[in-house]
């Protein structure tokens, strides 16, 4: 009889993302694959131990991820046919009933302004206006994980995956850069307006059903650029973003 799936991740994670894994423990079985195994340039030693190995090693600098949706790339190595899996099962639904976030406030707006890079963060002019202009036309609170300013709060620090599920949880409304805190939204039905730029929002979001999304192209740059080539990069994506106007009238419609 064939044994449970076993996945296997870099040593050294952070805690976000161990708890992640942490959650799905249910679905596989989760081992340490060692740094010097980090790119598909070295065999993988334990293939002979498995019936079946999907090598997703180096996944972002495959040319195959690049302009398609980001599940319909996962799903195919994983050899089906994204067009058979029902939209529901192409979200995140499955850690809602994994994990219930621990109890916080309730009700607020969440600013998530960072991510994992400066290519796609929201540039700090703009945030600081989003956040005036939230605090002057809702009677919700209004958190950012950025820097707060005068009538908003900083987000209490996630110590841990459960209390960043809690921080999205607990949130009326996530406006988001394209960061994990728009996949999490989604997995707890979370309201929110996800905004991009080097990517287009049908290849991060196109199966969310309560999420918005808007997208600003950078002139110059291709098309989901993953990384910075240089900082004329990250110059040329944050000139992208637009005036608050734009995003004022999604969130008044989300």
């Amino acid at each position: 009889m064939a044994g449970p799936p076993v996945l296997f991740r870099l040593p050294g994670l952070p805690p976000a993302v161990q708890g992640a894994y942490a959650a799905a423990a249910d679905l596989c079985e989760v081992r340490t694959l060692p740094w010097e195994d980090a790119t598909s340039e070295r065999p993988f030693a334990p293939a002979a131990e498995f019936a079946r190995v999907i090598d997703l090693r180096d996944f972002a600098f495959d040319p195959a991820f690049r302009g398609v949706a980001m599940i319909d790339f996962f799903l195919a190595r994983l050899g089906l046919d994204p067009l058979r899996v029902p939209a529901a099962l192409r979200r995140n639904a499955w850690l809602a009933p994994r994990l219930t976030p621990p109890p916080t406030a309730r009700g607020y707006v969440l600013v998530c302004p960072r991510t994992s890079m400066a290519l796609r963060d929201m540039p700090e002019a703009l945030h600081a206006d989003l956040l005036r202009w939230l605090a002057t036309h809702t009677a919700r609170p209004v958190l950012t994980q950025g820097v707060s300013v005068a009538g908003t709060h900083p987000a209490p620090p996630a110590g841990d995956f459960a209390a960043l599920c809690g921080l999205v949880a607990g949130a009326a409304l996530v406006v988001s850069a394209d960061t994990a805190m728009v996949h999490l939204a989604d997995a707890y039905a979370v309201p929110t307006l996800a905004l991009f730029t080097t990517h287009r929002p049908e290849w991060r979001v196109r199966d969310y059903p309560r999420c918005r999304a808007l997208h600003f192209p950078a002139p110059g740059l291709p098309e989901s650029l993953e990384f910075a080539r240089s900082p004329a990069d990250e110059a040329a994506a944050q000139a992208a973003w637009p005036g608050l106007e734009a995003i004022i009238q999604e969130i008044r419609l989300s």
